[in-house]
């Protein structure tokens, strides 16, 4: 397979485990008869709109408001489906405003980058290279 691919592959692993926080990691429900819009393809397009962003931040995708709320609670960004075609958005865990199916992907992609600047906004030079860097 492509050494690009592979070490894309190692750092999600070490992200998942919380060994290495670096980009964004979304957490999403699986599909079910719940969901108030395609999670999966939300996700994937999500994950490729989001693919420059190294800053460590949290982000859920939950089709319902059955697991949503509680998930959104725990991520820096969240959005819960709520059926109507529309659903909430989270920031910092707690609900903040509704939003459009149709515009949530444009919309969130914003959020987390306005989000990555308020984190690297908050770090201070690190003339030696950062140590969460392989």
């Amino acid at each position: 397979s492509d050494p690009v691919d592979e070490i894309k592959s190692g750092y999600e692993i070490l992200k998942s485990l919380g060994i290495r926080a670096r980009g964004v990691n979304i957490f999403s429900c699986p599909s079910c008869a719940r969901q108030g819009f395609d999670v999966i393809k939300t996700v994937q397009t999500l994950e490729e709109r989001l693919a420059h962003v190294s800053e460590p931040i949290t982000l859920s995708i939950i089709g319902c408001v059955v697991n949503g709320p509680g998930e959104a609670r725990e991520t820096d960004i969240g959005f819960t489906g709520g059926g109507a075609g529309s659903g909430m958005v989270y920031v910092s865990g707690r609900p903040d405003h509704k939003m459009s199916n149709e515009e949530m992907v444009d919309h969130l992609v914003g959020l987390v980058e306005n989000e990555a600047k308020n984190v690297r906004d908050k770090q201070p030079d690190n003339k030696l290279g950062d140590k969460n860097e392989i």
